[in-house]
């Protein structure tokens, strides 16, 4: 019984992102996720109490596994500089992917104050990853740096947001990729951009 109740659970989770990368957050709803596993509406609360729980949970299943692909993505570089700039890169990507926006979006609206500290948590938890290289790197302060590195990565995700309608302006126009460019030059050489001069 245990394990059936497993399998059920981990179905709607798998059902919750397909919908939220199909449709984002409006997509995911109590009924479709019945639809897509073939159970009743009223078995899904057995599982779950609330769409916000659905995140949570999914927040706690798949946080780990996506630091886990930017920590693979750094220690597949050879060179500190590499690393930052895998870690950067690599946080963009999962920025752009629609699962992960729909679940940044509810998170910020329907998880209580104690469930988006365990996710703020997990966030700083990744952040000690470029933390560890610029302390590798020999710089004086890495823990303020690595917050300054997150605060650019956080900024170029808004910027990629708008470009893309995802924000409410809709006035960016770079590319996702140019955004990313662009975040790599500033995270690795502030506003003195190689070939300037300035």
């Amino acid at each position: 019984m245990a394990e059936h109740r497993q399998l059920q659970r981990a179905a709607l989770l798998d059902a919750a992102r397909i919908l939220l990368a199909e449709g984002g957050m409006e997509a995911l709803t109590f009924p479709a996720l019945a639809t897509r596993t073939g159970l009743a509406r009223s078995s899904v609360y057995e599982y779950f109490r609330s769409r916000a729980a659905v995140v949570e949970a999914l927040c706690e299943v798949d946080l780990p596994l996506w630091a886990a692909e930017i920590k693979a993505g750094m220690e597949s570089c050879d060179t500190a500089v590499e690393r930052i700039e895998a870690y950067v890169r690599g946080q963009l990507a999962l920025a752009a992917d629609p699962r992960h926006r729909a679940v940044v979006a509810i998170s910020a609206l329907e998880l209580d104050e104690a469930a988006r500290e365990r996710i703020r948590a997990a966030h700083g938890r990744l952040a000690g990853l470029v933390g560890r290289t610029l302390e590798d790197l020999g710089h004086a302060q890495p823990r303020l740096a690595a917050a300054l590195v997150q605060g650019v990565v956080e900024a170029a995700t808004r910027r990629a947001e708008q470009a893309t309608g995802g924000g409410r302006t809709g006035c960016a126009t770079e590319s996702p990729e140019e955004i990313a460019d662009a975040a790599v030059a500033m995270v690795l050489h502030g506003l003195v951009h190689p070939g300037t001069g300035t």
